[in-house]
């Protein structure tokens, strides 16, 4: 009977072995099991072993497969809430924007607001006000979970330790996880947009969306536009080689699901990284310690010893509103053109617009305050969505253990 006790232990570090994702974690608890004393209660050790680190105390590998999956849910579920909490926001911020002809008269007070939202409920009802919501959590949900992962891998890349702690550190890890997201998933956000911008009774469905967004083809665009002054034979050479380009070149199909894509990895480089950056220095503000003792919740006695001190509730919001605040501001100009570009198959003649042509566009109406158009809408809505969502992460990987 002695025989069965070493037969489970076996079939044990198999499994653990399987389930880990991380060779190098792996290899370590093997060699670790061949040297331990006879003493130790090998069951005990090997449970220890598939404990989040966390649960002891101990360093955790951020880089584990158990690490990656729990941050990926925490971070699901704050974009989920924090998306769901300002979705009608949502809708009158993208029909200012997008300069929805029957909303243009509401853009120009922080009333025409409460009426915008008053007239989408009065014609639609309360689903009125959550238009393209259902899209809008399909998408958020991977963006969210990827964004924060990302963060986290890219920060423990980047930033090795506490002495490794800049602004440029940080800034570029926020970055970095802010066009990683968006590049999985903005397709989704294309499709959101559409479906938010539609304000008829009898709106297009997803698959007619889709199909109409499928088969969209940009504005023609003159190859001998800017060669009037050359010879004829300049102009032939251009001629030959523009339409060769366009031949070669996508124009209509899957790539305008990534309409305005440019535009928005663009914009995503100082929206993401100065969101983090305001987050992770603000919270150091709120830690100091002068303050401290106001700002912040006990340190659970299983943290890891390079978390620091959980923030309580209200200082956890104001180091995400003022993050969302500051992102906001720097990135919404290129927010604007992004959306314009996206619906700019929905409105006009159909064809879609390039980012110089919309930003021009955007100009002749309004000037430079047409880049800005729901900019206080935007900060009512970014505020309390990034702050929700960064008090939702930080609260469910305390939940998680990590």
């Amino acid at each position: 009977m002695s025989g069965f006790p070493s037969q489970r232990e076996g079939d044990t570090n198999v499994i653990v072995a399987k389930m880990d994702g991380v060779v190098r974690k792996a290899s370590n608890a093997v060699a670790g099991n061949t040297t331990r004393s006879p003493d130790l209660d090998p069951d005990f050790v090997e449970e220890d072993d598939e404990l989040p680190a966390a649960l002891s105390g101990r360093q955790p590998d951020k880089h584990s497969t158990d690490y990656i999956i729990r941050s990926g849910i925490a971070g699901g579920l704050a974009g989920c809430t924090a998306k769901t909490t300002v979705a009608p926001l949502d809708r009158v911020k993208i029909l200012f924007q997008t300069g929805n002809p029957h909303f243009r008269k509401y853009t120009s007070s922080w009333v025409g607001v409460v009426r915008a939202m008053g007239d989408i409920y009065a014609h639609d009802g309360v689903v009125g006000l959550f238009r393209g919501h259902s899209a809008t959590l399909l998408k958020i949900y991977p963006y969210a979970a990827i964004k924060f992962v990302a963060y986290e891998q890219y920060r423990a890349f980047i930033i090795g330790g506490k002495h490794q702690e800049t602004w440029i550190r940080r800034f570029s890890s926020g970055a970095l996880a802010g066009v990683t997201s968006v590049f999985f998933t903005y397709p989704l956000e294309v499709i959101r947009v559409r479906l938010a911008f539609e304000t008829k009774h009898r709106s297009s469905s997803l698959t007619a969306i889709c199909k109409k967004i499928y088969n969209e083809q940009p504005r023609p665009k003159s190859p001998l536009a800017a060669l009037e002054s050359g010879s004829r034979v300049t102009k032939a050479i251009a001629g030959a080689a523009t339409s060769t380009a366009q031949a070669v070149a996508p124009r209509t199909g899957l790539i305008n699901f990534y309409r305005g894509f440019s535009t928005t990895m663009i914009g995503m480089v100082p929206y993401a990284g100065m969101s983090f950056l305001t987050h992770d220095t603000v919270g150091d503000i709120l830690r100091h310690p002068s303050i401290s003792s106001h700002t912040m919740l006990p340190k659970p006695a299983n943290s890891p010893p390079d978390k620091p001190p959980p923030l309580r509730a209200w200082a956890q919001l104001i180091a995400g509103g003022l993050s969302g605040a500051v992102s906001q501001t720097v990135s919404y100009p290129l927010e604007v053109i992004r959306r314009r570009m996206q619906v700019s198959g929905a409105v006009g003649d159909g064809r879609r617009l390039r980012i110089g042509e919309t930003a021009s566009m955007i100009f002749r109406e309004r000037g430079i305050p047409g880049f800005f158009v729901g900019l206080t809408i935007g900060y009512v809505k970014v505020v309390p969505l990034v702050a929700v969502s960064f008090y939702t992460y930080e609260r469910m990987k305390a939940m998680f253990n990590i």
